[in-house]
C-alpha cells in the first residue's frame, strides 16, 4: 500500500515584481529563474492571493515563487494592492520589488526596440512621453510601499541580472540582503542607495600612469588607495555608522539595504573601498553582495 503524499507545511517566499514598462521585468524574471526561484509572468494582480492554492493544486512547492505583475501595462492597483495584503495575512513572506529608471531612459529604451509602450493602447495616438507619465502617476502608490525599488537606469542587463542574482539567491527568508556597490559620479548616483558615500577627496589611481588602465580589482591599485591613513579612517568610520544603523534598519522590518560607494568614474577608488568595507562587515550575519556598476567603462 501507498501512503499519501504528507502536505508541505512550510511557509512560501513570495516576490511579486513590478514597475515602470521598460524598467526590466523580463531581465528580472530570468535572472530569479537561474537563481532557483519558480517564476510565473504576467500575472493578473486579482489572482495573486489564490496563488498558494493554485500552486499547491499542480504540486509546485511554493518555497520561493516570484510573479511578475503588470507586463501588458494597465495594471489595476487597487487590485494589487488588495491582493497584496491578503497574500500577507495567510502567513506566507511575501515582498514587493519594484523597478524603475528616468524617463528619458525609459524613452530610450521603447524606441530603441520600437516598441509600443502598454499604456498608448489606453488612448490611440498618446506620446510616448505621456504614456510613461500616466503609467508612472498610477504606480505612485505602489511604489511607495515597495519594499525593495531598484533603479535599472544605470544598469545594463548583464549588471541587472547580476544584481538579482546576488541579492535573491538565497531567497527572502533568511538573513538580510545588503549589496555594497561602487559606482562613478560621472555616470549617475544610484538612486535606490539607501546609504551613500563619497570617497573622491582619495588619491585617484588614475593620474598614476601604471594604474591608470587597471581598476581597484588589481592588487597595485588597491595598495596604492588603501596606503593613506585617509582610506582606512573612512572605512572605519563607515564600518561604525553601519554597525549603528544596522538594528535601527531591521527594527523597521527593512530586508535589503544598499550601500554606494562612489568615485568620479567608479573604476579605482570606490571599487577598492567597495571589496574593503565588504570584507569588514562580514562578521554581522548578513547575506552580502558587491556589485561593481561602473568598472567596465
Amino acid at each position: 500500500m501507498i501512503d499519501a503524499p504528507t502536505a508541505d507545511t512550510r511557509k512560501a517566499e513570495y516576490l511579486i515584481i513590478t514597475g515602470m514598462s521598460g524598467a526590466g521585468r523580463s531581465t528580472v524574471a530570468d535572472a530569479l529563474e537561474d537563481a532557483g526561484w519558480y517564476v510565473i509572468d504576467n500575472m493578473p494582480p486579482s489572482l495573486l492571493a489564490e496563488s498558494p492554492s493554485a500552486l499547491g493544486a499542480v504540486g509546485v512547492p511554493p518555497y520561493r515563487v516570484a510573479l511578475v505583475v503588470g507586463r501588458g501595462g494597465g495594471t489595476r492597483v487597487d487590485d494589487l494592492l488588495n491582493s497584496l495584503q491578503l497574500l500577507r495575512s495567510s502567513g506566507h513572506s511575501v515582498k514587493l520589488l519594484y523597478l524603475d529608471a528616468p524617463d528619458e531612459i525609459l524613452i530610450r529604451r521603447f524606441e530603441g526596440t520600437r516598441r509600443r509602450h502598454p499604456m498608448s493602447g489606453v488612448e490611440p495616438g498618446m506620446k510616448i512621453q505621456e504614456a510613461i507619465a500616466d503609467e508612472r502617476r498610477m504606480l505612485e502608490p505602489v511604489k511607495d510601499i515597495a519594499d525593495i525599488v531598484i533603479e535599472s537606469g544605470e544598469l545594463n542587463v548583464n549588471q541587472l541580472r547580476s544584481r538579482i542574482i546576488e541579492s535573491f539567491r538565497s531567497g527572502i527568508g533568511g538573513a538580510l540582503q545588503v549589496t555594497v556597490m561602487s559606482f562613478g559620479f560621472k555616470y549617475g548616483v544610484p538612486l535606490d542607495a539607501d546609504m551613500l558615500f563619497d570617497c573622491r577627496f582619495l588619491p585617484n589611481p588614475y593620474w598614476v600612469e601604471e594604474l591608470k588602465n587597471l581598476t581597484g580589482l588589481d592588487d597595485p591599485v588597491k595598495d596604492y588607495v588603501l596606503e593613506g591613513g585617509d582610506a582606512q579612517d573612512l572605512l572605519g568610520r563607515i564600518d561604525d555608522l553601519f554597525r549603528f544603523v544596522l538594528p535601527l534598519y531591521i527594527r523597521e522590518g527593512k530586508s535589503y539595504i544598499t550601500l554606494a560607494i562612489g568615485c568620479t568614474g567608479g573604476k579605482h577608488r570606490s571599487v577598492v573601498i567597495a571589496q574593503e568595507l565588504s570584507s569588514r562587515i562580514s562578521d554581522l550575519g548578513v547575506d552580502i553582495s558587491v556589485l561593481h556598476r561602473d568598472v567596465e567603462h
